[in-house]
């Protein structure tokens, strides 16, 4: 059950891997793959394309993040590895050309095509089937092997830097939009995100004392709770909302760590965020608090739960003010 890295945040993945440590299985995010219960009645889950169709201007020579220089001379089938990556492709408006999808690309423009990466567990040989132009991965994508394979047989793979926070949203989408030929597409989506976010940030309470949010990894059926330090790439997030991050503000400096009593104590979050599957694998609000530890904080007791659809949480992409504006609203209007 991986993603983020987003996404997911790069650093979910100590998560992931600490989650297939655990279960001893690498299957997919259970997360990422169905709808939540309520999607009867939940807004379209879909991305905003820019205006126009760009045209891309190929052949473009760019750096990749895994030190590589790499030139792509066509873009006409592209596959991103993970959910936020497709979320990039397809808002800078070249959806059509995307032929495959990572499990946590959720958003329903990409709902029908083939499935090739499960939390970053690459198959080379579903990618290769698909006879792509250009194979875009974050960082932490792998197998190793599986990239490698991609590589011989003469694909272009462009690998761009993980996202552990707010100010990775231009970086990356500037570094996709310029592998594809459409640089110009790329400033004109990273200033309008820019400016959504900024426009959410300026909406948040300034008065009082600023609520203490603990950022909560859950897998209930892999018996994983986690809870997020310095690193976990939810400060930034929780940060923008007006708030501290109680895990990293009490001292926790490793990306994930145990849930204990003791943690949460010391932590003493008013809130918790939380992945929406998450929190649903461990039973809702009533199995949350049954958690050790959680209804001794001021947030178990008070039941503040702030809740966002996994594939997008962490994603620091093109739908980051919609994150935000999901977190401010929950925080400040009484949460879940």
């Amino acid at each position: 059950m991986r993603r983020l890295r987003t996404r997911l945040a790069g650093a979910l993945l100590s998560a992931l891997a600490l989650t297939l440590t655990a279960t001893a299985c690498g299957g997919p995010p259970e997360a990422a793959s169905a709808p939540p219960p309520d999607a009867a009645s939940a807004p379209p889950d879909r991305v905003e394309p820019l205006a126009g169709t760009p045209r891309p201007a190929l052949p473009a020579t760019v750096r990749s993040a895994d030190g590589r220089t790499l030139t792509v001379r066509r873009a006409e089938r592209v596959v991103p590895l993970s959910g936020s990556l497709s979320e990039i492709v397809f808002t800078l408006g070249l959806g059509s050309r995307v032929v495959a999808r990572d499990v946590t690309a959720t958003f329903e423009q990409a709902a029908r095509l083939p499935v090739v990466t499960r939390g970053h567990d690459v198959s080379a040989e579903g990618v290769l089937s698909l006879r792509p132009d250009l194979v875009i991965a974050e960082s932490g994508t792998g197998p190793a092997e599986a990239m490698d394979q991609i590589r011989a047989a003469g694909i272009p793979v462009l690998v761009v830097a993980a996202a552990t926070g707010l100010d990775d949203v231009g970086p990356r989408i500037g570094a996709v939009a310029a592998a594809l030929g459409v640089p110009s597409a790329g400033e004109e989506l990273t200033r309008r995100t820019e400016e959504r976010i900024a426009a959410v940030t300026r909406s948040v309470p300034r008065d009082g004392t600023k609520p203490r949010v603990a950022f909560l990894y859950l897998r209930g059926s892999a018996s994983v709770y986690l809870i997020g330090g310095r690193g976990s790439g939810a400060t930034s997030l929780i940060e923008a909302a007006g708030a501290v991050d109680a895990g990293a503000g009490s001292g926790l400096e490793k990306d994930f760590t145990a849930i204990t009593s003791e943690a949460l104590v010391k932590a003493a979050p008013d809130a918790v965020l939380v992945m929406a599957k998450g929190l649903e694998s461990v039973g809702g609000v009533d199995g949350l608090v049954k958690i050790p530890g959680v209804a001794q904080t001021p947030a178990g007791m008070d039941r503040r739960i702030v809740s966002v659809e996994d594939g997008v949480l962490l994603n620091y992409g093109p739908r980051t003010d919609q994150v935000l504006a999901s977190v401010v609203e929950q925080l400040y209007g009484g949460g879940a």
